[in-house]
């Protein structure tokens, strides 16, 4: 499964760090979240793109996750070199990890 399936996200950006929400559909699978989605496996399925250090944040009372992604956007978006120097599609690349 795919965490589309049972996930939204959102992302935003502040100099060179991204942040990328992970939000279920179903408040009930706030805690499959929580087990399935690590930093470490989102560092890793990221790891092309996120240089840097990857924390994430749990936010039980809104059921969602918060990843903050350290060197993520290529120096930041007055200097990156990237087509999406915001990082708005890397919330859709999230939602293509495997659960």
């Amino acid at each position: 499964m795919k965490l589309y399936d049972i996930a939204h996200s959102r992302a935003g950006d502040k100099g060179d760090t991204l942040t990328l929400s992970l939000i279920p559909y179903k408040e009930e699978d706030y805690s499959l979240l929580c087990n399935a989605v690590t930093a470490d496996k989102v560092k890793t399925h990221l790891s092309q793109i996120v240089k840097g250090e990857i924390i994430r944040y749990e936010l039980p009372n809104i059921s969602s996750l918060l990843f903050v992604c350290k060197q993520a956007l290529g120096g930041g978006v007055t200097t990156s070199l990237r087509l999406d120097a915001h990082g708005k599609t890397l919330s859709y690349a999230l939602l293509e990890m495997e659960m």
